[in-house]
């Protein structure tokens, strides 16, 4: 059985995912401050690792991490709609710039979504 990790060209499309994104948050005036400087390149492997073994890929996220507990690892940041929406807005520009079949595209993306929508921790 292929996972979706195989069938999508495995660590080469997700380290291109979040090579994109990670060069949108770099410039994005609501991401940006989220991020210390020297944490961005840290930040983009621990993301590439979390998707990758959520995917199906290498288990390496869970080895050096533990278990993702996404909410809570996510909890002393301020992510309101705003965020959310910035977030959404430079990960759907990554996704577009994949070549990755329309199937493979929307499951990835239905699933961003809606992590970014349960990772909203603010009111508005």
């Amino acid at each position: 059985m292929t996972t979706f990790f195989e069938r999508v060209g495995g660590s080469a499309t997700f380290e291109d995912l979040v090579s994109q994104f990670y060069a949108r948050v770099a410039v994005d005036p609501i991401l940006k401050p989220m991020y210390p400087d020297s944490d961005l390149k840290a930040a983009a492997k621990r993301l590439q690792m979390f998707l990758e073994q959520y995917w199906g890929g290498p288990s390496t996220y869970s080895e050096v991490r533990g278990h993702p507990r996404l909410r809570m690892r996510h909890a002393g940041f301020h992510i309101d709609s705003a965020a959310r929406d910035a977030w959404i807005s430079c990960m759907k520009q990554a996704l577009d710039g994949l070549d990755l079949a329309p199937d493979a595209k929307e499951e990835l993306w239905q699933y961003l979504e809606m992590a970014a929508n349960s990772l909203v921790n603010q009111p508005d």
